[in-house]
């Protein structure tokens, strides 16, 4: 039990701090953001599953040689009222510490469900003023505004796509469809659940440098896989001006005297100004005017495979036979 309680705080450590922040630099992310966004979902699962077992199983450790036979003798310690052999004040201490940890991670899961939902419910009051509903596209409101805008706004069978009127100026038919399937691909693929589980890691756990890293890598990862899904029906230069103009809020022409050289070179006269206004968006464009190729197929599966033995050690560790006896 010490031996398992010991290896289940390092690999809470690592999950924590080191791991986050490689996963963060790795440039075979973008290659493949679906697989990575599996990885990231694995080490937040396993990180707090390690934090919690690490206590728990340090508290439960006189009562027995794994999880199952120690809550067992819990059970019957609550049921008899007798004090039990060798639990003292710091096996208690720890024990509150995993229920305490435990109960705040899944309230502010729900508290912050409980936000977003009361945030849309919000916004979507203020679009049914503001806003009417497009004359060409089904599920799309239209909001009478100059800057180019568009998003999403999840809400199961009331889901939306809010345009402006600026961005409907702005864009070439072309370029507002691949826009448009681009925002279509966040709500058929449930963006916004990874979204809202990872800003909830990020509520509760404000102190971890590397939970603010992790959301915000896990929102570029899904910007991706939409960019990724509208390249399917529109072209890569269409997909790469529409997000630039969206982000520059304008269409910037080439400097006079240019000399294109490629189908791509007009697009790159757009990567300055987007990157004056996210990270993320300079992030898509780069990937976008310099594709690679998609990541192999034994990479993915090696990746796959990380990702469940990382969610396999805790648990294993957790309902294992004492290691140190």
């Amino acid at each position: 039990m010490f031996l398992a309680s010991y290896l289940l705080a390092a690999l809470a450590v690592i999950l924590a701090w080191p791991a986050p922040i490689m996963l963060s630099r790795a440039r075979w992310t973008a290659r493949s953001p679906e697989t990575a966004l599996v990885l990231w979902q694995a080490i937040a699962l396993a990180g707090g599953l390690s934090m919690i077992g690490a206590m728990l199983m340090w508290g439960l450790e006189p009562l027995g040689d794994n999880l199952l036979q120690c809550l067992r003798g819990l059970t019957g310690l609550l049921l008899d009222g007798s004090p039990a052999a060798g639990l003292d004040l710091i096996h208690v201490f720890a024990l509150s510490a995993a229920l305490l940890l435990t109960v705040h991670l899944v309230f502010t899961l729900l508290l912050t469900y409980y936000k977003i939902r009361k945030q849309r419910a919000r916004h979507r009051d203020l679009l049914n003023l503001l806003s009417s509903p497009s004359e060409d596209s089904p599920r799309t409101l239209v909001i009478n505004h100059p800057a180019p805008v568009a998003y999403c706004l999840p809400g199961g069978g009331g889901s939306v796509t809010v345009l402006s009127n600026g961005l409907l100026e702005l864009l070439s038919p072309d370029e507002l469809q691949a826009v448009m399937t681009h925002e279509k691909a966040h709500l058929d693929q449930r963006h916004d659940l990874l979204l809202w589980a990872f800003a909830a890691w990020r509520s509760a756990l404000p102190w971890l440098p590397t939970s603010k890293l992790a959301r915000t890598a896990v929102n570029e990862l899904t910007e991706m896989l939409a960019d990724d899904h509208a390249l399917k029906t529109a072209d890569r230069e269409t997909l790469v001006r529409a997000i630039a103009v969206v982000a520059a809020g304008e269409r910037p022409q080439p400097e006079a005297g240019a000399v294109a050289t490629g189908v791509g070179d007009p697009a790159k006269a757009l990567l300055g100004a987007a990157e004056t206004e996210t990270f993320v968006t300079a992030h898509r464009l780069r990937r976008l005017l310099s594709p690679v190729p998609g990541l192999g197929r034994p990479a993915q599966s090696a990746v796959l495979l990380g990702s469940a033995l990382l969610l396999a050690v805790p648990t294993v560790l957790l309902v294992a036979p004492g290691l140190a006896s």
